[in-house]
């Protein structure tokens, strides 16, 4: 495995969309494309795993979840 492909470990997941939500609401697309921006592209991460970690942090009640328009 050559580091471009590296696994990202599940803490490091969830920190950085913890922070990624720390000055305002996002959905799982901003997220994302936050955690693109803030790491100069090299983390790039894959929705399974994005909505995973979202879902996880939901369930231990660290964030909240809200549908709209």
């Amino acid at each position: 495995m050559n580091d471009d492909n590296l696994p990202i470990l599940q803490g490091t997941l969830d920190i950085l969309v913890l922070k990624s939500l720390t000055n305002q609401p996002l959905h799982g697309y901003a997220v994302a494309r936050w955690i693109r921006k803030t790491t100069d592209d090299a983390l790039q991460i894959e929705e399974g795993a994005l909505y995973t970690a979202l879902h996880r942090l939901e369930k231990r009640r660290w964030i909240e979840s809200s549908w709209g328009l």
